[in-house]
């Protein structure tokens, strides 16, 4: 009888751990990232505000994810002497190696299809933020009235960070809101409760059968 009950814990339980990845939230959007040596890193501030040094390699991918800390990196060769091999250097300027990647086509919006990554070598004024050397190299650029970036190249051609749910495999966002959702799901919650319930009746069982 423990046993049989223990597996109908198990039957109640999963089902709910399940649905409660189901129902992960991610949230579409272009993501800013910095190499370092041959490490990528997020961004830590955006790219109307960075000021790269000449030399410095730069990213930006177009993916779903949940938050910063499972952002989808920037795939592809990163090297600034590769990048910017034909492209010399000239005095009051600098360069600035980009590497851009729109994604995959399980990310892309509804009725889009990213095109292919590429990289390029912008060569803007020394003072020049990331957002004008993308500027120089991959327009039209796309922002809302709150500055985030939208689109690169045209890509996407709608939207601009939107939520996106029903993605247990989502992969790059803005900040996670902060809705209490660090701590156990309804799900988990409800599975607890019905194998303190079951358990119960297991021990009750045994008893009787005892006596």
């Amino acid at each position: 009888m423990i046993r049989r009950a223990a597996l109908l814990c198990l039957a109640v339980l999963l089902p709910l751990m399940a649905a409660g990845q189901a129902h992960a939230v991610g949230y579409r959007y272009w993501s800013f990232w910095e190499r370092d040596g041959s490490t990528w890193t997020y961004a830590t501030q955006g790219p109307s505000t960075a000021r790269p040094a000449d030399g410095a390699v730069q990213g930006f991918r177009f993916a779903v994810s949940e938050n910063s800390a499972d952002a989808a990196r920037p795939r592809g060769a990163a090297g600034f002497a590769a990048i910017c091999a034909r492209t010399p250097r000239q005095d009051g300027t600098k360069r600035v190696a980009l590497v851009i990647d729109f994604g995959t086509a399980a990310d892309a919006p509804s009725g889009e299809r990213p095109p292919a990554a590429r990289t390029a070598c912008a060569r803007v004024p020394r003072d020049a933020t990331t957002a004008e050397a993308l500027a120089a190299v991959a327009r039209p650029l796309r922002y809302d009235t709150n500055a985030l970036l939208c689109a690169i190249a045209g890509y996407p051609e709608k939207g601009c960070g939107e939520q996106v749910s029903g993605k247990a495999e989502a992969t790059a966002a803005p900040q996670k809101p902060d809705s209490g959702s660090d701590g156990p799901s309804v799900g988990l919650i409800a599975g607890g409760a019905a194998v303190a319930v079951l358990g119960a009746a297991a021990v009750w069982q045994a008893r009787r059968r005892r006596a």
